[in-house]
């Protein structure tokens, strides 16, 4: 994961952006320096020790592990900072004041080594003023790296050098955040908050204008601001909810000390007496007694909204979204909408998009590194220049031109030409120039969205397709809803596997969608449930259990490439490859239980091999059975890919990517280095502990369900897995094959498939997408 050039790095300021930082990095498996200010004389590393605490608790959690939370050292800058000379990268994010900044550079330039990086956190000063005495060599190693919150979940990494900067040294921090970080970077120019801060605090702040000179609703506003725009589907004041009330007068008061007096943004910079009592009086959003929305549990918990004109809370009203095309993407449509809908929607898009377009060239150099930002920093669906061409560049320009509005130099070039387009199987987008250019990628960047640009599948149906993607690798992509397994996927990995004997030398088990897979088609088996279709049940069940033996059995290499869920049935494709490459952000787990399943496709047996293979687990048939008992039946999922390997679900040597978009390369350059001499696995056989392990098992779940920690049902689903995992009728002394153990998975699962507590508890999770507790 890490890269040799940055060995040590030290973050100085252990705030919740400094200490997310640092967690970061030490995720990567970096050693991390974390110092800030003596607050303590009797434990002067309080602080930063503090927020090294604090971070273990936090969810979700900035650590991937605890072993990443002990890279961490925690010191302070009275007494630690002569350390710096053994890093070699030093990350500045203490509070935003340019004379405190500026104190401390002064003290690094005589603690520093010569040519290691500085960079600082800030999103609000310039690099020029930051830098403003420090020597010639300070000023070449310095550059601003804006992180956003969270660091560990928010992939956007902004980058701003100076002329004076050298070039490979930000070249170096932007690889090493690239590859062993997992950020996307950016390359911003030196203009007040750089680019995504810049749009966003525009576009929060025209929406909440708008909202309350239309006297809109929160709820109508968010369901109009939200997913018809393709925009975060919390919408603006649920967005700044989430964010912090509290965060948005000092972004105001940044951004309005430090842009021009002639930029759009001071011209719709305002205040509302209604927001600044909320603060006041602590409803600062979900971080403090609630916001915009807020739980009213004096109410029993009644789900309250404010009200814009009277500041008061009332009850949360369900507000209709747009109708027709307006509220299926087709923004043409929506901001044309006859009476407050179109007119919020034209309030927000037109104000924002025009903005957006008046910063090419001025904080970015082309509309890719905008659009990039906001997804990336705002969570947008859609950046600002891919929002305009679904409008189109005329349309939009002869709409402001006509209400009197500066129309920006950009929509002028673009004419009716669309800022995107496709050529040859390449993406290009509309330059300065005039000229299209390929939209670029990162050196040994993978995706398999440029494959299918330029090639048809070798094989597909409606739930999955098999791609070429050179080499001799093919690649295995699920399409289904979540990514959810059904009949059509399982038919398709038999086919694959005989055309990739023929025609490949290894699989891959890929997509890019946003999470791996979701387990089993819950919805399909239910249908087959409700008509008793209980033989195709039984033929799933045992078609499931024959493709991914045919996956794991199979003549050639197979590497799963999981990211996002890998649940279920997704999880059990992991546990049948002969490797797996995780993106760092991979949560895998057989959650089966959970619904008052049994894992039905092998997750059982290839998990009582994993746990008896592991050389730390103590021998005997017991202790991995229990492990694997402990897993299951809680339905433990993993928080991270590291967490994964922890539990079993990953193997020690299976890789780790920390950048999504470099995982399918890596997947693929493990598959090819698994090619020369390769050789199927030989089946497992177990020793299993039989009747007395399974009582064992059951003691265990009553004494949870004495102390109200397991449900009636849970005894009953955990004594089928117990019967499972301890081999049935077997004993101590019996072998038993890896065939019998997939017996009695078939066996178990259909009897708690034809459970009516069963179907309740799956009923209930694809309905609500919570588990029952019957």
């Amino acid at each position: 994961m890490s890269q040799p050039n940055i060995r040590k790095v030290c973050v100085i300021g252990a705030g919740v952006m400094g200490a997310g930082i640092a967690a970061q990095i030490a995720n990567a498996g970096i050693p991390v320096l974390l110092l800030d200010i003596v607050r303590d004389a009797a434990d002067r590393n309080a602080v930063a020790a503090g927020a090294v605490a604090k971070m273990l608790k936090t969810e979700p959690a900035p650590f991937m592990s605890k072993a990443a939370a002990r890279l961490v050292e925690v010191g302070n800058i009275e007494d630690d900072l002569a350390k710096v000379a053994d890093c070699d990268w030093v990350v500045e994010a203490i509070i935003e004041r340019l004379d405190l900044k500026q104190q401390l550079y002064a003290r690094l330039e005589t603690v520093r080594t010569p040519g290691t990086a500085v960079s600082s956190n800030t999103s609000t000063i310039p690099l020029g003023q930051l830098t403003e005495g420090r020597s010639d060599a300070f000023r070449r190693d310095f550059l601003i790296t804006h992180f956003f919150n969270p660091p560990r979940y928010m992939r956007l990494l902004e980058i701003v050098s100076g002329p004076e900067s050298d070039t490979a040294l930000v070249d170096r921090i932007a690889d090493f955040a690239d590859r062993a970080l997992g950020k996307t970077i950016v390359r911003a120019k030196d203009t007040p908050g750089f680019i995504a801060n810049r749009v966003g605090t525009f576009w929060i702040q025209a929406a909440l204008n708008a909202a309350f000179d239309l006297g809109m609703t929160v709820e109508e506003a968010d369901a109009i601001a939200g997913k018809p725009m393709g925009v975060p589907k919390t919408g603006i004041f649920g967005l700044v909810d989430l964010v912090g009330i509290d965060l948005m007068p000092h972004l105001q008061a940044s951004l309005t000390a430090t842009l021009p007096k002639g930029d759009r943004y001071q011209e719709i910079a305002r205040s509302f007496p209604l927001i600044e009592k909320m603060i006041a009086d602590g409803y600062t959003g979900r971080k403090g007694k609630g916001g915009f929305y807020r739980v009213n549990r004096d109410l029993g918990k009644r789900r309250e909204a404010i009200d814009l004109q009277t500041g008061e809370y009332r009850a949360q009203v369900a507000a209709r979204g747009p109708s027709g095309a307006a509220g299926k993407g087709d923004l043409s449509a929506l901001i044309a909408a006859p009476g407050k809908t179109g007119a919020y929607a034209w309030a927000i898009l037109g104000e924002t998009l025009a903005y957006a377009a008046s910063l090419v060239p001025e904080a970015a150099d082309d509309v890719v590194a905008v659009d990039v930002a906001m997804r990336l920093g705002y969570n947008w669906k859609h950046g600002p220049f891919e929002l305009i061409d679904r409008i189109g560049a005329k349309a939009l320009a002869e709409r402001l031109a006509a209400e009197g509005r500066p129309v920006p130099a950009i929509l002028t070039l673009a004419g009716d030409r669309s800022f995107y387009r496709v050529e040859a199987g390449r993406r290009q987008y509309l330059g300065l120039d005039g000229a299209y250019h390929d939209v670029p990628q990162a050196e040994g960047v993978l995706l398999l969205e440029d494959v299918k640009r330029n090639a048809e599948p070798v094989l597909r149906n409606g739930s999955a397709a098999l791609w070429d993607i050179g080499d001799g690798v093919a690649c295995l992509e699920f399409t289904s809803k979540m990514n959810a397994i059904d009949g059509e996927i399982l038919k398709l990995i038999g086919q694959s596997i005989a055309v990739v004997q023929q025609r490949f030398k290894a699989l891959v088990v890929y997509n890019e969608a946003s999470n791996f897979s979701a387990g089993a088609n819950l919805g399909l088996a239910m249908f087959a449930v409700n008509i008793a279709a209980w033989g195709e049940i039984e033929k799933l069940i045992g078609g499931g259990q024959m493709a991914y033996k045919g996956l794991k059995y199979a003549p050639f290499p197979v590497v799963s490439a999981p990211a996002g869920l890998a649940l279920g049935g997704g999880c059990e494709i992991l546990l049948h490859s002969d490797a797996v490459q995780a993106h760092a952000e991979s949560y895998v787990g057989l959650v089966e239980c959970g619904v008052g399943l049994i894992p039905g496709w092998g997750g059982c047996g290839e998990m009582l091999h994993r746990w008896q293979s592991n050389p730390m687990m103590p021998k005997g048939p017991m202790p991995a059975a229990a492990k694997v008992f402990e897993l299951i039946s809680t339905a433990t999922v993993s928080k991270s890919a590291a967490e994964a390997k922890e539990y079993g679900f990953l193997r020690l040597q299976d890789g780790i990517t920390m950048n999504r978009d470099r995982l399918l390369a890596d997947a693929k350059a493990k598959a090819l280095a698994l090619v020369d001499g390769y050789q199927p696995p030989a089946p497992p056989s177990f020793r299993l502990p039989g009747a007395a392990g399974r009582a064992g098992m059951n003691m265990a779940v009553e004494g949870f369900h004495k102390r109200g920690m397991a449900t009636d049902y849970d005894k009953v689903v955990a004594d089928v897995l117990a019967e499972v995992l301890t081999g049935g009728d077997a004993d101590l002394v019996d072998t038993v094959a890896e065939g019998d153990l997939l017996a009695l998975e078939r066996k178990a699962f259909m009897g708690r498939v034809r459970d009516p507590r069963t179907q309740a508890r799956v009923d209930h999770m694809l309905e609500t997408g919570k588990p029952l507790r019957n």
